[in-house]
């Protein structure tokens, strides 16, 4: 028996507000599938945006303010 089948004969004995949260978490399913490889990329975009002219700004530290003192 395949899965998809599986799933529907468990689904004809539910209720049907039990079958509507199946429903609710399949379609979950597939958005957070959906949205997998976008996530990556979003990450990638949103920190460069972050950084973006970071490397042209003058340090607020010296050498003297990171050396360790015993």
């Amino acid at each position: 028996m395949k899965i998809a089948e599986k799933i529907v004969e468990y689904l004809e004995t539910m209720p049907e507000s039990a079958q509507a949260e199946v429903l609710d978490f399949v379609e979950y399913l597939q958005s957070k599938q959906a949205h997998e490889g976008r996530d990556d990329e979003w990450s990638r975009v949103s920190l460069e945006t972050a950084m973006r002219g970071i490397e042209e700004e003058p340090s607020p530290y010296s050498v003297e303010d990171i050396k360790e003192r015993f």
